[in-house]
């Protein structure tokens, strides 16, 4: 039997912020993480919206095929609970454990693990300590199975404690959308405290791992949902938004100190720890497995990705693709403005909204040339020398809303309604798909909230 454990470790809204990836935040345990493995530097998520993008790691479906629409806070409930891994693990011979954290069903004994610990007391989340010292004692009884624990944390989403008692505002670097000011500077500290949490946390986890003698037989899976909470990041399909840092480990099995730029889909995590664990993969998987880059050859194992948001505080469909060298998002929705009620409260949020940002209009198309454009914001779809490129780049979404049976690109109705934080009732209608007023939402408000 396959005695290789798996730890599923993973916080709210951390995109690529971290240490390994050159930033000036202390994480030095994800930083001593990522020597003893390897770190892929291009892997994004498939729905840059806390419950699709964990939906779709979990079950290797894309969202819309997942049937995860949006967040479980909203209405939203992941349909294909069959699909989740730690069924699969489970009838493969693992224990299954869930500690803290889950965010894709609304009760949290809705995923069958076989033992799912507490994760909160008096309504408040537990702290990072006890949930790490919870998961850790959980592993003791387990002798003859492996172990499957899936371990999260939220100190990484908003609201963010007061960071400038850790950090100088002065000498913080601002996330690269947003203007270097003392707002911003002052809230990327908040933030910067709260993965210093997290980061303690692998850290115990580690630590607790080589005291038990685990270490050596235990795949460790470390990521994040989608990227920060701060405009123009998390919720939108940039790879400010998609982009997640992902380190794996696995002594003997995966390179030490490495990185991979390979383009990468948090789908193909799915397919690849089947293969490090020697297990049978599904029939319903989507993603393709990357074992193959794992002793540290630099190959590709994809063309090209996709992703997308349906709705996060707001109706807002957009897919994207994006290649090693060129990003293509296409909006289905009637209004161009700015859906400000996605990105969630915080002093840069206010900076912008103070000047305007509501007032913002977005282009339904938008095409990026990753190359000369690294930072996303030249928008190239009007660019007479792009549209063979543009072309290619929409037949490609096209392709694989076609394969995958995306309801924009069918025209059938998304069959779903949400109770949202206002009370009322958003309902789905079939229309034409050739309209990008695909949903008839009753009353939707148009972007500030």
């Amino acid at each position: 039997m396959n005695k290789t454990n798996l730890i599923y470790i993973h916080s709210h809204d951390v995109g690529r912020y971290i240490q390994p990836f050159g930033y000036g935040i202390d994480t030095p345990n994800l930083q001593r993480l990522a020597e003893s493995g390897m770190l892929f530097r291009n892997m994004h998520c498939a729905a840059p919206s806390c419950s699709p993008s964990r939906a779709a790691m979990l079950t290797g479906l894309y969202p819309h095929c997942a049937g995860m629409y949006g967040l479980v806070n909203r209405g939203f409930e992941l349909e294909k609970k069959e699909c989740h891994i730690a069924s699969w693990l489970s009838n493969n011979g693992y224990v299954s454990i869930l500690a803290g954290i889950q965010h894709v069903t609304k009760e949290r004994n809705a995923i069958p693990y076989d033992i799912i610990l507490e994760q909160k007391k008096d309504k408040e989340d537990l702290p990072a300590d006890v949930i790490v010292r919870q998961g850790l004692e959980a592993l003791n009884p387990i002798q003859e199975k492996p172990f499957f624990l899936d371990i999260g944390f939220g100190d990484t989403h908003r609201p963010f404690r007061d960071g400038t008692k850790s950090y100088n505002p002065a000498f913080v670097k601002t996330p690269e959308p947003l203007p270097d000011t003392k707002q911003v500077r002052e809230d990327m500290a908040g933030f910067m405290a709260e993965a210093g949490i997290f980061d303690s946390a692998v850290g115990s986890i580690l630590e607790g791992l080589d005291k038990m003698g685990l270490r050596e037989n235990t795949l460790i899976l470390c990521t994040t949902d989608h990227g920060i909470a701060f405009p123009s990041m998390k919720c939108n399909l940039t790879s400010f938004g998609t982009g997640v840092f992902c380190i794996m480990s696995l002594p003997g099995e995966i390179a030490e100190g490495r990185a991979s730029d390979a383009l990468l889909s948090q789908i193909d995590l799915f397919p690849t720890l089947c293969e490090l664990l020697d297990i049978p993969k599904p029939s319903w998987l989507q993603g393709i497995s990357f074992k193959s880059l794992l002793k540290g050859d630099e190959v590709q194992v994809r063309e090209e990705l996709c992703a997308e948001i349906t709705y996060h505080c707001n109706y807002e469909p957009q897919r994207m693709v994006r290649t090693p060298r060129y990003l293509y998002i296409r909006r289905y929705t009637g209004w161009n403005g700015t859906y400000c009620a996605d990105c969630d409260e915080g002093a840069s949020k206010t900076l912008w909204m103070e000047n305007g940002w509501q007032s913002r209009t977005i282009d339904r198309e938008q095409l990026y040339d990753l190359l000369f454009d690294p930072q996303e914001a030249d928008n190239v779809v009007q660019n007479i020398e792009y549209q063979t490129i543009l072309q290619e780049m929409r037949e490609r979404l096209a392709r694989w809303q076609k394969d995958t049976e995306d309801y924009l690109y069918t025209g059938m109705a998304c069959k779903f309604t949400t109770n949202t934080a206002d009370g009322k009732i958003y309902v789905s209608k079939d229309m034409d798909c050739n309209t990008y007023d695909l949903w008839s939402i009753q009353e939707q408000p148009e972007g500030y909230a």
